[in-house]
């Protein structure tokens, strides 16, 4: 099974457009020890001939150019993208449909709460139905995509996306906003969870002995964002689950025998992208991997 980082991270990319944030100061200055970043989503194949999204990023266009295993091939209009599976509805995930509308044909995985999003008749309406299908899927159920993938979505803690907050947010609810994928090829498994609140025991037990997980890694500290003044939200109030803390994945996601772990899906302002800082020690220390964009895993 192959994977690549396609971007690794979170909404708005690294460099942000309009952050200057100490870590984002870096990268504006060209600092080499922090790298730029687009929006998370990976590309996963079991034999390299057709290949799965694991989300689609506002970024994608760029994602493919930079990724020869994604460039067309042979016909005049030909793509190695098969399918794309859609974790959740949030903008920075679901706006990459928009690059692939140019008739051709592909299947679009997601939770029926997902998929309400992008086929109620708006502007992913461009996407021609007669070449795109459209699979709602059940939470927990195997679904076999035909190319040598088996995927298994489940629910993780997580919340609405932000355009659909009302007055009064649940987080942490488990349900079909928010899921993860277990995703198995050549008799390997990983997970990937771009987003979660909470690591609960349910997880951390389905999460046991995992040949790869690649998990939120949006913020280092709960309250980054409220420390540096760019938010009144922390890391739970966005869904997320920061690295640090009793709660955070370096300690929740510990003593598992998970072989290898990665962080996606990070946020411009989180400090473990500075490649010398004490942070990203300390995360490595633990056994975990920060991506970038370009990383190519093999199982």
């Amino acid at each position: 099974m192959q994977i690549i980082v396609l971007g690794s991270a979170a909404g708005g990319g690294f460099p942000q457009w309009n952050c200057l944030c100490p870590v984002c100061q870096l990268a504006w200055k060209g600092d080499k020890r922090v790298k730029p970043r687009t929006q998370s989503s990976l590309a996963v194949s079991a034999g390299g001939e057709h290949w799965l999204l694991l989300n689609a990023s506002p970024d994608l266009r760029q994602q493919i150019i930079a990724t020869p295993q994604l460039h067309p091939r042979g016909a005049k209009r030909q793509s190695p993208i098969s399918a794309v599976f859609v974790t959740n509805g949030d903008v920075d995930h679901l706006t990459g449909l928009l690059t692939l509308r140019e008739q051709q044909s592909f299947t679009v995985y997601g939770s029926k709460t997902t998929l309400g999003e992008v086929t109620g008749g708006n502007i992913f309406g461009v996407l021609n139905r007669e070449l795109v299908k459209f699979n709602e899927v059940d939470l927990n159920e195997t679904i076999d995509t035909g190319f040598g993938l088996r995927i298994i979505p489940f629910a993780v803690p997580g919340k609405v996306p932000l355009y659909l907050e009302g007055g009064s947010v649940e987080i942490g609810a488990e349900g079909e906003t928010t899921i993860g994928l277990e995703i198995t090829g050549g008799g390997k498994t990983f997970y990937y969870i771009p987003g979660c609140a909470e690591v609960n025991a349910k997880l951390q037990d389905r999460l046991r002995n995992a040949d790869l997980l690649l998990y939120d890694g949006t913020t280092f500290t709960d309250d980054e964002m409220v420390k540096l003044g760019l938010s009144q939200k922390t890391a739970w109030r966005m869904g997320h689950t920061a690295m640090t803390g009793e709660k955070g994945s370096l300690a929740r996601l510990s003593d598992l025998n998970i072989h290898r772990k990665i962080f996606v899906h990070i946020n411009n302002t989180n400090p473990v992208l500075i490649e010398d800082s004490p942070e990203r020690s300390k995360a490595e220390a633990a056994g975990w991997e920060i991506s970038y964009d370009g990383m190519e895993i093999a199982l």
